[in-house]
């Protein structure tokens, strides 16, 4: 099965509006995805994540895989039905995390041997235990596994990770099509709907009416990895290599790892030129507020990043150069500055945000250096709009260019 993907429109630079389909709901891309790394955005609550219009977030499958674990959530009916988040979503593969882990890792051509960072006891994710993990989760939009290599490495020592990736890659999407069909939507029961009688093709938890008959003959979808470093004939070899294997959708992975912008920029373009413009790319883990619009610009459909939330932790906020200019310069503003104290107008005066329209510099610096945990929510809240706001405007640049 292919997505449901369809381009409205391209841009003679290659930029493009359109609408992926999913069993959970229509994304418009390009999207920007907040980062829900443990069934959660960070310091934010899903109503309010809701309210902000995000379409689409994601899940990370190592962290849930340990914690709580992939059987829990599955007897739950999935990562939506535990988060209580109706929406899209996309799991990744775990494979970014793991190779984090460099101290704690062995690579096999099996798989990954790995300690866990929160107790140090040992785990291995295969490509077949990573999508079985990621089956159980239930995401609409799964990852292939893959392995990401350090920056920088040799050309030789990318050449031969790529190849793993690809032969994880045929392994995963063997395991999806054999085992797709056990995706747990609507299998579980909400904590208030044990012993109820449920009304047909329903159900009802938290005030909320879950159809289970709209998951009927879905399944996830499951993307492939492109990788091979910061080399441009790698970089083509292994987009032309994932192609000939027909998956449902493709990331470009292994970017913003320390590389210089430009190098990102150069791999991305290029990954585009080879990846089918009928199916969805996804550039995984960028970016700042630019930088996601400038990809967008190049023909990219979905993005994501920790970084409007780990900003917000640490008291970084993004304004506009030019409040009035929403297309002016992204501006990284520090609400620790002293200056703020005295400041009683809006983060951004130009930004519609929940968090602009009622609270001060002066107000969110004090929470900050009262180590007020309502700063660091505040102060992502706005992040996170600041970057969906973006990309609301770019679709509209988009969809205007004809």
């Amino acid at each position: 099965m292919q997505p449901d993907f369809t381009v409205h429109n391209t841009t003679p630079a290659g930029g493009r509006r359109s609408v992926l389909r999913l069993p959970h709901g229509e994304v418009q891309t390009p999207v920007f995805m907040p980062v829900g790394t443990a069934a959660t955005v960070k310091t934010i609550e899903q109503s309010v994540i809701e309210s902000l219009n995000a379409e689409i977030i994601l899940a990370n499958t190592y962290h849930l895989y340990l914690r709580p674990g992939h059987e829990l959530i599955r007897r739950a009916g999935g990562v939506h039905r535990f988060m209580s988040w109706q929406r899209p979503m996309l799991t990744d593969s775990g494979g970014f995390q793991v190779f984090s882990l460099s101290k704690l890792r062995k690579v096999t051509p099996d798989g990954v041997e790995f300690r866990s960072h929160l107790d140090g006891s040992k785990h291995f994710f295969s490509p077949e235990h990573s999508m079985a993990v990621q089956i159980a989760l239930g995401a609409d939009i799964m990852m292939a596994f893959d392995e990401c290599v350090e920056t920088p490495a040799s050309w030789e020592r990318t050449r031969d990770s790529m190849g793993l990736t690809h032969e994880w890659a045929a392994r995963s999407k063997r395991y999806w099509e054999e085992h797709r069909h056990e995706v747990p939507w609507g299998q579980g029961l909400g904590i208030r709907e044990q012993g109820l009688d449920l009304a047909p093709g329903g159900s009802t938890a938290f005030g909320r009416t879950y159809d289970h008959t709209r998951f009927s003959d879905k399944h996830q979808l499951l993307f492939g990895i492109v990788q091979g470093g910061m080399y441009p004939d790698l970089r083509r070899e292994s987009a032309e290599r994932l192609v000939e294997m027909d998956f449902p959708g493709y990331a470009i992975g292994g970017l913003a790892v320390g590389e210089p912008r430009e190098v990102t920029r150069e791999m991305i373009a290029l990954s585009l030129e080879i990846l089918p413009k009928d199916k969805p790319r996804y550039v995984m883990g960028v970016g700042y507020p630019d930088e996601i619009e400038e990809y967008a610009k190049l023909g990219v459909d979905m993005m994501d990043c920790v970084l409007p939330t780990r900003a917000g932790r640490h008291g970084l906020v993004f304004i506009r150069e030019d409040p009035n200019d929403r297309a002016s310069k992204p501006i990284r503003w520090n609400i620790k500055r002293v200056d703020n104290a005295e400041d009683h107008g809006p983060i951004d005066a130009g930004c519609k945000c929940m968090v602009c329209e009622r609270y001060s510099r002066a107000y969110l610096r004090h929470l900050y250096v009262s180590d007020e945990p309502l700063g660091a929510m505040l102060n992502s809240i706005h992040n996170v709009a600041f970057y969906l706001e973006t990309m609301t405007r770019v679709r509209a640049e988009l969809q205007a260019q004809v």
